[in-house]
């Protein structure tokens, strides 16, 4: 006993929360600048707001990620980062005032779940900026911490960070909005040439692999054709990697040159000085995708569909890279751009990002990757790849992408339907959150919905199991009750039956007795008796068992459809397959997460009929189910009402209590009620209660105490 409580205590004290940390950049050293702006943070009186400026790629975001990576002591929440980008802001949505402020609801959201004070984002809120606002304000209150608003496009975003009172928070804003600049109330402090040439060698050498006698001596010349800027020299250093021949070098500066003239030209907002810089960045890329193998560049290319305002997940680059080449070689050639600085790579989550400068790089090349992944791949591959780019690409090649879908649900092919029904699921559940799994719901739904007759309707095996597992996965009760309707007609329900009757595979059983459950949830009396009698629930039966868990969720959504379609009629043929009794067993056998649908589904048959009068669920039996579970069933089962109902039992929190204000009787009988709790400390909801309780708050004010006088006799 005691060892548990020992390995509750050592598990639970990894798992506390640390102050908020933002990661430094590999390979950047620290500055006089960095040094600089640490010092105004130290002050009392300094500006709440202190603006890092300077052209694209000079190292704005590096240098403030060195300050938050080890604040000043007065932070005592530590530092967060939160980044905006050119997508959040008004260019990008094209001066809808709603769509910005929906995007920039999204972001404060990010940072809400970053700081602790959500454990994810709710989303039946987000789209409210104002209420959004409110929480950070009460979510900042008290708070001592420094935050990086890094890539700031708009002016409002600083000032609604700026505004909040009652905290002792500081706030680093990397902007190259020359807007942002005039914002009065703000300590201004400009990253210029002179301040990074004192560490552009350092990042060379760095990146290069290269000590600094093994340097060619033509590294001035470079690092001064770089403009020093640390995202140029980081990928020259790359690809310069190893490389100590002087001539290699000389090249590299005079190729430097060539790509930067030739490079395609930034956009309209930059002024002429930030346009030559974006140039000279631009022809970086150029050098960098020239030295690596013809794999690597070429799915550098075919990225530019993707939409890169958030990360995007590891499956997604996947998918495209099974369009151009072996699917076994994509961590290697995927590999060659994280090392190339192309890519960046999140350490917890398979999600990549990139760089803004590279984003603005790669929209210059959206047609040919387009080109690449829509025009020149096999009608195969296109139709993979166009589900993908429709959840994770470009507005304007989403549009692309939908059209080919369109194309190929209404074709006749039906290896060419397969394939896109498959890799419309597979970017469905690629979703990194519950709204964008949403979204991308909402948009297939209103392509497939319409086309659902004609899939159902074929002769293949294959394509109407696929149709029916899409169906599942994308429909929400709208788009059942939109489209299922004129399905009635089409003798869908005879197919279904047909093939369930003598399928064996769980994955087609449970899918489409989903669809004909459905069916008959938003179909007429007719369907619902033709359905009711074709159902296997002898099949739904044997999925209830506590080792087919994964099927579950799919048999409970199917049973209550079918209860809601069929009241006491389809529960009498649930009590005749004995789809009672499996769900009772469930109760002792099953997960928590089967236990609670078995306890609704139960609930939901006695509601509608009533239990059987010879069924499992006796009050005999009754007491042997956990306190929840007959608080939730026993009024179906005991006749007589004059029996009272189970007491509560003790609640842990009852038992701490009589033992911090019982008398030593109390303390001695309690303490034997609660050896079986501390025997379960390894469950981490029976530790967390432990840890959570008076007893332990008690336990360290007094170890807290002892230590204190400790010390103080020591003195």
């Amino acid at each position: 006993m005691t060892e548990n409580v020992e390995q509750a205590i050592e598990s639970t004290a990894l798992n506390i929360p640390v102050r908020l940390k933002v990661n430094t950049e590999q390979g950047y050293p620290i500055s006089s600048k960095c040094n600089f702006v640490r010092s105004l943070l130290e002050q009392e009186d300094s500006h709440r707001v202190i603006l890092i400026v300077g052209l694209s790629g000079i190292g704005k975001s590096c240098l403030a990620r060195q300050v938050a990576a080890h604040p000043p002591i007065r932070f005592v929440g530590g530092a967060v980062e939160l980044g905006f980008g050119q997508w959040c802001s008004r260019a990008a949505c094209n001066g809808s005032k709603a769509e910005y402020q929906k995007r920039l609801a999204r972001k404060i959201c990010k940072f809400l779940v970053q700081i602790g004070f959500w454990k994810k984002i709710r989303d039946e809120n987000s789209g409210d900026l104002e209420y959004i606002c409110c929480l950070l304000q009460e979510a900042l209150y008290g708070k001592s911490i420094l935050i990086l608003l890094d890539d700031v496009w708009e002016q409002d975003i600083v000032e609604r960070f700026a505004k909040l009172y009652d905290n002792d928070c500081r706030y680093l804003v990397t902007t190259r909005n020359e807007a942002v600049y005039e914002i009065t109330e703000a300590e201004k402090v400009e990253l210029s040439k002179d301040d990074i040439k004192e560490i552009s060698k350092a990042i060379l050498l760095y990146h290069s692999l290269l000590d600094e006698e093994e340097l060619p001596g033509v590294e001035d010349s470079l690092l001064e054709r770089c403009g020093h800027h640390p995202l140029t020299v980081a990928v020259m250093g790359k690809a310069l990697r190893k490389e100590i021949r002087s001539e290699k070098w000389e090249k590299a500066i005079t190729n430097l040159s060539t790509y930067a003239t030739c490079a395609p030209g930034p956009v309209s907002y930059v002024n002429e000085k930030e346009a030559e810089n974006t140039l000279t960045i631009f022809g970086s890329f150029e050098f960098s995708l020239e030295a690596m193998p013809e794999d690597s560049k070429r799915l550098f290319i075919a990225l530019a569909s993707l939409s890169w305002a958030e990360p995007v997940p590891e499956a997604c680059l996947e998918a495209i890279w099974s369009v151009l080449g072996q699917e076994n070689l994509f961590p290697l050639i995927v590999c060659k751009l994280v090392e190339g600085s192309l890519l960046m790579k999140t350490d917890l989550y398979a999600l990549y990002h990139v760089h803004d400068m590279v984003s603005l790089y790669l929209d210059c090349k959206t047609n040919d990757s387009v080109e690449i992944l829509l025009t020149e791949s096999n009608p195969e591959g296109t139709a993979f790849i166009s589900p993908w780019l429709l959840t994770f690409g470009k507005g304007s090649v989403q549009k692309i992408a939908e059209q080919r879908i369109e194309f190929f649900l209404s074709g006749l092919e039906e290896k060419q339907v397969v394939i896109t029904l498959e890799a419309i699921i597979q970017a469905l559940m690629a979703s990194k959150s519950i709204s964008e799994l949403e979204a991308g719901r909402a948009s297939f739904s209103c392509i497939l919905g319409p086309r659902i007759a004609n899939l159902i309707s074929t002769d293949s095996l294959g394509l109407i199991s696929i149709s029916a597992e899409a169906i599942t996965n994308i429909f929400s009760e709208c788009d059942f009750c939109n489209y299922f309707p004129p399905l009635e007609t089409t003798g869908a329900v005879d197919k279904l039956a047909s093939i369930l009757k003598d399928c064996e595979d769980p994955m087609i059983q449970t899918n489409l007795s989903t669809v004909l459950a459905k069916l008959a949830e938003f179909g007429s009396p007719e369907t619902v008796d033709k359905v009711l009698q074709s159902i296997p629930f002898n099949q739904l039966a044997d999925l209830l068992s506590p080792d087919a868990e994964e099927w579950h969720d799919s048999v409970f959504v199917t049973l209550m459809s079918l209860t809601r379609a069929g009241k006491s009629k389809a529960v009498e043929r649930m009590f005749a397959f004995e789809i009672d009794k499996k769900l009772i067993k469930l109760l002792g056998n099953g997960s928590e997460v089967s236990q609670h649908h078995a306890i609704v589904t139960l609930k939901a048959f006695y509601e509608v009929k009533g239990p059987p009068a010879n069924g499992s669920l006796q009050p005999g039996n009754l007491n042997l189910l956990p306190w929840q579970v007959r608080l939730s069933l026993e009024r179906f089962v005991l006749s007589d009402r004059n029996i009272p109902l189970s007491p509560k039992p003790q609640t842990f929190e009852d038992l701490i209590h009589k033992i911090i204000d019982g008398d030593n009787q109390q303390v001695l009988e309690t303490m034997q009620d609660l050896i079986p709790i501390i025997e379960n400390a390894g469950d981490p909801r029976i530790r967390h209660m432990i840890l959570q309780s008076p007893l332990i708050k008690r336990t360290i004010r007094a170890l807290a105490i002892w230590t204190l006088r400790t010390k103080l006799n020591e003195i």
